[in-house]
């Protein structure tokens, strides 16, 4: 199923891509890989070995590696991971704990909608009067807003149609969130940002249109105080 899920992607991130096709992409890749979680949650219920907890160091590259940080937790979030932002030495990586599927899901999502949201931003021109960066930061700001919204709709769907699905879900977001804490016991929610930049609309068009496979700071915890 996640190979379906990495062509599905791979069509998406081509910059020859019209909206149009991305759309249809959508609707079968999204429900592909949020059966493909509450499948594997399933199987693990009877058998844990099959899908322990992990933690993942992911690395944010610049530029605008703020706002990259939180598309990644747009998509971890939804995904049943937790995550923990650290900001050092002019670099920003995130902490990512989940259950290995989850986090596989998290991490091959990210990865694509980073290439489709690179296209989007050359393919939108910075309005007169407008600071490039700023304008840059919001958009990335309402493209990650909407993929978590889209995420947090497709896997909630996904899991109403099983029966007794909430109370699995439910125990293993205890699991990682108590792997999280262990981990970072004096973490803290990071604070809302400030973005000056218009281009939070024309962002979460961008969103709304991305191929899932299948911003926000909500759920994030950091250890550092945030640029």
């Amino acid at each position: 199923m996640l190979d379906k899920v990495r062509k599905l992607l791979a069509k998406a991130e081509d910059s020859a891509c019209s909206p149009a096709e991305a759309e249809a992409l959508t609707a079968k890749a999204t429900e592909l890989i949020a059966k493909y979680g509450v499948d594997q949650a399933l199987l693990a219920a009877r058998d844990p070995a099959r899908d322990p907890v992990v933690d993942r160091m992911i690395e944010v590259p610049a530029p605008y590696a703020t706002d990259k940080a939180g598309l990644l937790v747009g998509v971890a979030i939804p995904l049943r991971c937790r995550t923990v932002r650290l900001s050092r030495a002019g670099s920003i990586a995130v902490h990512l704990f989940g259950f290995d599927s989850d986090v596989t899901r998290a991490e091959l999502l990210y990865t694509s909608l980073l290439v489709q949201a690179a296209h989007g931003l050359a393919a939108t021109a910075v309005p007169w009067g407008q600071h490039p960066a700023a304008f840059r930061r919001s958009w990335l700001a309402g493209f990650a807003a909407a993929i978590a919204a889209r995420l947090r709709a497709t896997e909630s769907a996904a899991s109403s149609a099983v029966p007794s699905m909430d109370l699995v879900l439910a125990d293993r977001s205890g699991v990682v969130e108590r792997r999280r804490d262990e981990a970072y016991p004096t973490a803290r929610l990071a604070r809302p940002r400030r973005l000056s930049g218009d281009g939070g609309a024309s962002g979460y068009a961008a969103g709304t249109t991305a191929d899932l496979g299948g911003g926000s700071h909500v759920g994030t915890r950091t250890r550092d105080a945030l640029p």
